[in-house]
């Protein structure tokens, strides 16, 4: 049957000022002579709409959105039970105060509309100022609430605010530690202007491998998340401790002689030294960790020949053995003042060869994963390097000891 809507106070509802004050109450009721006495009881503190059962109340319902509904329980077709549990389980449900109103007093009635979600029930017949009162406090109730979802939905849009001012500081300090990282490097790279940009690429050389060794092997080592950034980040310092090396060793235009390689093998432990205590004045954790430790084990061997410690195997740690193959990689494909540049195939292949001696097999392994996107960042400075400074027929030799093999870098 189709439901007329019942409307008093019309030219109160053209008055804007008016319609900004009233609240508005539907009224759910089969009995006219009920939704006729509440129509003229309300009208002139409410915009009061009156339908006579729950399946045109529901219909309404986004239409009007009342503040208050006055339903009535005993209806035909949907009682107020369910019309007042399919109104608090919709979406106005949060924001809709439901009264039953009922003939019947028994405390069971009264759970049962209150389980159905009401938020409050009048037994009829009622006295109209209690009515009248009930109805202003549900008002209040109404507009506090409308208050309580401002206040949160402007914490919301201020947390939100929050987070993106504490999200860009965070960038910006994240970046003043990535600069102030490689501006350190960089100093120390420039007691030795021969390696040239060595520091850039040997850090995306890090950072493409240990990406791929996290894809592979995160669960054999638990590593972090964020391993293969810490990596790149810390990658650049691997070589800070050369600032200690005398410049007469350092800047040679020539292979070390070994009591000359003894001392640059210090360079590992002087950056470590340095980094370490960097990182004992910090009482929440240092991010120069890392660093500090490929700086002292960069130059250790998978075999155990290596330096300064003679670790073997995985006793070196996983930054370090990621970042050799990088540092050495980069070593060979430059060209130095006392060598040629090697082609990038034939540095592969040595360290390939080397999967197991000088590196570790699964480094290795992760390298040769990534080895077209090595070749993509790399191939934009090979292809500068002069013709005149690449050796075309490299000796596949055997690596032998430090000071002269084509393998172990200084760098």
């Amino acid at each position: 049957m189709a439901a007329v809507i019942e409307r008093k106070g019309v030219a109160e509802a053209q008055d804007e000022n008016m319609d900004s004050e009233k609240r508005t109450i539907l009224v759910v009721d089969d009995c006219e002579v009920n939704r006729e006495i509440l129509l003229e009881l309300l009208a002139d503190e409410y915009h009061v709409v009156a339908v006579p059962s729950g399946e045109e109340a529901l219909r309404v319902l986004p239409e009007t959105a009342p503040d208050i509904v006055l339903l009535d329980i005993m209806m035909p077709g949907l009682d107020g039970y369910e019309t007042c549990r399919q109104i608090k389980s919709g979406p106005m449900g949060p924001f809709t105060q439901v009264i039953l109103v009922s003939g019947k007093s028994q405390t069971q009635e009264r759970l049962q509309g209150y389980a159905a979600g009401a938020d409050d029930y009048i037994v009829k017949p009622f006295d109209h100022d209690e009515l009248c009162a009930k109805l202003r406090i549900h008002a209040r109730l109404k507009k506090m609430g409308e208050r309580v979802w401002t206040l949160n939905a402007q914490l919301q849009k201020l947390n939100h605010e929050l987070e993106q001012i504490v999200e860009q500081r965070t960038a910006e300090l994240l970046e003043t530690r990535d600069l102030v990282i490689f501006s350190l490097a960089k100093l120390a790279e420039s007691r030795d202007p021969d390696t040239g940009e060595h520091l850039e690429r040997m850090r995306w050389y890090s950072r493409l491998i240990a990406e791929e060794y996290v894809v592979t092997y995160s669960g054999k080592d638990s590593l972090p998340q964020n391993f293969s950034d810490q990596v790149f980040r810390s990658a650049p310092l691997h070589d800070i401790g050369k600032v200690g090396i005398p410049d007469a060793i350092l800047l040679k235009p020539g292979r070390l002689t070994p009591e000359e390689f003894e001392i640059m093998k210090q360079h590992t432990i002087i950056g470590y030294e340095a980094l370490r205590e960097a990182c004992e004045k910090s009482h929440s954790g240092c991010f120069l960790e890392l660093a500090a430790e490929i700086a002292r084990s960069h130059h250790e061997h998978y075999n155990g020949k290596g330096y300064p410690d003679g670790l073997a195997g995985e006793q070196i740690p996983l930054s370090a053995r990621i970042v050799t193959v990088a540092d050495v990689f980069d070593a060979l494909t430059t060209p130095r003042v006392y060598k040629q540049a090697w082609p990038p195939d034939r540095a592969r292949a040595v360290i390939e060869r080397e999967a197991g001696n000088q590196f570790d097999p699964t480094v290795v392994a992760a390298f040769v994963r990534r080895w077209r996107d090595i070749e993509d960042f790399g191939s934009s400075y090979w292809n500068t390097i002069p013709p005149n400074r690449v050796e075309l027929d490299v000796m596949m030799t055997e690596i032998t000891s430090p000071p002269v093999s084509p393998v172990t870098t200084t760098s």
